[in-house]
């Protein structure tokens, strides 16, 4: 195993655990203390990022937000924050999974393993599928209408791979927000009605085709 984890928390006694947890397991391990050397660190290009969100200077929300765009390896808030709005507000500049302190280290290093094996199985996928003016190529998790790149985050993106690879099945919103944020995330599935607007807007600025259709009371389905 040589995949690299960042963690980043400012109470160096749960760095330190951490850190020799993951390195006997096999990891190569990076480490930060505080918001400023979290965006140092990752240029690193850890494999998956373990971010405590209340640090004194850059806290983890912006600190998530500033590298997302570059930075498509997942990234686990590590906090103490129980309340669905904050839950969703790291959702939506772009985290993969809530772990809420205090916490198991076996079970964080499952979420950390399954979020790899994820990874993994979508940097293998080598497919490009070609829908109307539409071009989507899954390894390089892009998209482009005649040619012109649509700039998707990385949660855009998922909804987009889950539907297009699924061309006319019709799935709701909490099956969406299971498959894409896992059965433990705690947030609300109306965040999918937000990703799914922002990737319409993007859409339509380049073609009049509705390529995600809404079911009315079911869900969603990609229109290929």
């Amino acid at each position: 195993m040589n995949e690299k984890i960042l963690l980043v928390d400012d109470e160096k006694g749960i760095v330190v655990t951490m850190k020799n947890y993951f390195e006997m397991s096999g990891y190569q391990v990076y480490t930060a203390y505080n918001g400023k050397e979290a965006l140092q660190k990752a240029a690193y290009n850890p494999d998956i990022i373990l971010l405590d969100i209340n640090m004194p200077d850059i806290d983890g929300l912006m600190v998530c937000q500033r590298i997302r765009e570059n930075i498509s390896c997942p990234v686990l808030f590590l906090t103490a924050r129980i309340e669905t709005s904050d839950k969703i507000k790291g959702f939506q500049v772009g985290a993969d999974d809530y772990i809420v302190k205090p916490f198991d280290l076996d079970e964080l290093g499952a979420r950390v393993a399954a979020h790899l094996r994820r990874e993994n199985r979508r940097q293998e996928q080598t497919v490009c599928r070609f829908f109307g003016e539409m071009t989507i190529d899954y390894s390089k998790r892009s998209v482009t209408i005649d040619n012109t790149p649509v700039s998707l985050s990385k949660k855009e993106f998922d909804i987009v791979e889950l539907l297009s690879q699924n061309t006319g099945q019709v799935f709701d919103r909490e099956r969406i927000y299971e498959t894409i944020w896992g059965l433990e995330g705690d947030g609300s599935s109306d965040t999918i009605m937000e990703h799914i607007r922002k990737v319409r807007v993007k859409f339509a600025g380049l073609t009049l085709h509705n390529y995600i259709e809404t079911v009315w009371g079911v869900g969603y389905k990609w229109n290929g």
